[in-house]
């Protein structure tokens, strides 16, 4: 019979926040598939797991992912880690999922820690809805349009990147969407965990005069700010000017004011009918 492919989340920095379902999984399964086989060592040596590893990264997925799921079809339990946080949030792992479901396997979530939402609820901006973007395009024009579609954006943004390139990433943040309010968490779990917040010019200052290793998440306000629940007409033209200035179409820009304002969009649609007609 097939057997179970669990995708289980490990810690982001402070190796004491698996959880105890993790651990159950991780002793019980025949082996571990791990982005890095010496991270995830650290972890099994600190709870006494000697579970067997097998290397599973972005550079042999394609062909790993394959082999591992003929081991589940013939009977062999497999869990799914990353080096930190859940398998395949900006990380390897869909393909081996994508394989297991192809094939009728049962696919089970162990889960737990996840940088991007650990930082967005401690971010101090909207987390009712928000957008995980991961990590940009590194250079040229696909990393240009990118930032520039973020600029229409009106929900809450989450982005990794690199400490080398964190700097230069929240200039060219600051350039396209302008005074944001902005987020970065760094170490975050770990004993010098850090957290700043700013607009973007002033985190993209901070990141250029301090040195910084590892991944940094960054939260970003959305598109705004915020119309009022019950907009006035001219708060309505304005808001509605500024997204159509953005470059977004005018039925883009409605929806996107129905979400804000909690006003049906064929009422915001009509109002701005009539304020056109005026």
């Amino acid at each position: 019979m097939p057997a179970t492919l669990y995708v289980v989340a490990t810690p982001i920095g402070n190796l004491s926040d698996i959880s105890l379902r993790a651990l159950d999984v991780l002793q019980s399964v025949s082996v571990i598939a791990c982005e890095d086989t010496r991270t995830t060592r650290r972890l099994l040596l600190r709870h006494g797991i000697k579970t067997r590893t097998i290397s599973y990264h972005e550079h042999n997925e394609g062909a790993r992912a394959p082999q591992l799921a003929m081991r589940l079809k013939e009977g062999e339990d497999i869990a799914l880690v990353s080096d930190a946080g859940t398998p395949g949030i900006s990380d390897p792992g869909f393909r081996l999922v994508a394989a297991a479901r192809d094939m009728g396997i049962p696919v089970r979530s162990v889960p737990g820690p996840s940088a991007a939402l650990a930082a967005l609820s401690v971010s101090g901006l909207p987390t009712s809805s928000f957008c995980f973007y991961g990590f940009l395009p590194r250079r040229g024009s696909a990393r240009d349009r990118a930032i520039a579609s973020l600029a229409a954006v009106a929900h809450t943004i989450l982005l990794f990147e690199s400490a080398r390139r964190t700097a230069t990433l929240l200039s060219e943040l600051s350039q396209q969407l302008g005074p944001r309010p902005a987020f970065v968490a760094r170490e975050m779990t770990k004993v010098h965990e850090e957290h700043r917040t700013g607009t973007l010019s002033e985190l993209a200052d901070w990141a250029r005069r301090t040195p910084l290793k590892g991944e940094l998440t960054l939260v970003i306000g959305g598109a705004g700010p915020p119309i009022a629940s019950v907009p006035t007409p001219d708060e309505l033209e304005k808001r509605f000017r500024a997204l159509t200035a953005q470059g977004l179409k005018r039925k883009e820009a409605v929806k996107i004011l129905a979400r804000e304002s909690g006003v049906p969009s064929r009422l915001l649609y009509r109002r701005l009918l009539d304020l056109e007609a005026e």
